[in-house]
């Protein structure tokens, strides 16, 4: 009873082929689950911090609040990974965006209101003071 009776040499080698993939299939599923776990510890996302902790004045704030409303969907603020679009980590310090295009103002404001890419066009979305706003945000990142 609960013993398998092995017919001819068929029979065999579908066990064992049954047998390799089950362990390739918990090699796989063992291996993503460790990938999992490592893309989770290397990201290092800072908790939330308000704007008092960070130091913003009212116009940085009012960026912030363009940011997460525009922006955050896609770009992490303080973290080096990128949620679909590059992490704008540091951004204020950078010399260079992705693209290779210098990082001013005016470069800025052109990838912001004309889009670029898989980046969409916010031209008609927010309005001159916001993007000013969120121009003086993204220099405190």
């Amino acid at each position: 009873m609960g013993r398998i009776v092995w017919f001819g040499p068929r029979l065999q080698a579908r066990a064992y082929w049954q047998f390799i993939m089950r362990r390739l299939f918990s090699a796989v599923l063992f291996s993503m689950v460790l990938v999992a776990f490592a893309a989770l510890a290397a990201c290092k996302a800072e908790p939330r911090k308000t704007d008092a902790e960070l130091g913003l004045n009212e116009q940085q704030a009012r960026g912030r609040r363009v940011y997460e409303a525009q922006c955050e969907r896609c770009h992490e603020p303080y973290s080096s990974a990128g949620v679909h679009g590059p992490s704008l980590k540091k951004l204020g310090t950078r010399q260079y965006l992705p693209s290779g295009m210098p990082v001013n103002d005016d470069r800025l404001t052109d990838v912001i209101m004309m889009g670029k890419a898989k980046m969409p066009a916010f031209r008609g979305t927010i309005g001159d003071q916001q993007l000013q706003d969120l121009l003086t945000y993204l220099k405190t990142l």
